[in-house]
């Protein structure tokens, strides 16, 4: 699951032990050198490029996971 899986990236790059669904990346303390690594971790991990716009637009993991979700190529 797409979720799961952006929990995951969160978690490690954010270094926190849980995030919720709705928790917001930046209220999480998360800047602009965890995003792109985020980013980075997306492209490998989930073979999703997202675009910086994206991540600032879907700030939570459901937001950006349903975004994910929604790319043609995402597997």
């Amino acid at each position: 699951m797409t979720a799961d899986s952006v929990r995951a990236i969160w978690c490690r790059e954010l270094r926190r032990e849980d995030i919720a669904d709705d928790d917001d990346f930046f209220a999480l303390g998360g800047q602009s050198v965890i995003m792109v690594r985020i980013q980075g971790a997306f492209l490998d991990e989930l073979g999703a490029e997202v675009p910086m716009d994206q991540m600032f637009l879907h700030p939570t993991v459901a937001s950006i996971s349903a975004y994910i979700a929604s790319l043609p190529l995402h597997r």
